[in-house]
């Protein structure tokens, strides 16, 4: 299991977070998911064993956000 912070820009209200949060928790190997509007974060614990990083910010951008691994 791994935990990552991503910062997602675009979001500017509870829709927008909601869309955020449902896109990631999609995708596979995903256990939680805490988006977090006012910092601009996602917070991500999955299985990398059958996810990445790259999978992750890609289920973002798929629903019109922008995500990057905060490091």
């Amino acid at each position: 299991m791994r935990s990552v912070r991503l910062n997602v820009t675009g979001m500017t209200c509870g829709h927008c977070q909601g869309k955020v949060e449902r896109a990631l928790r999609a995708v596979r190997g995903v256990y939680a998911v805490d988006v977090d509007l006012a910092a601009g974060s996602a917070a991500v614990d999955f299985d990398d064993a059958q996810a990445s990083v790259a999978q992750l910010t890609a289920a973002v951008a798929a629903v019109g956000y922008h995500a990057t691994d905060a490091g």
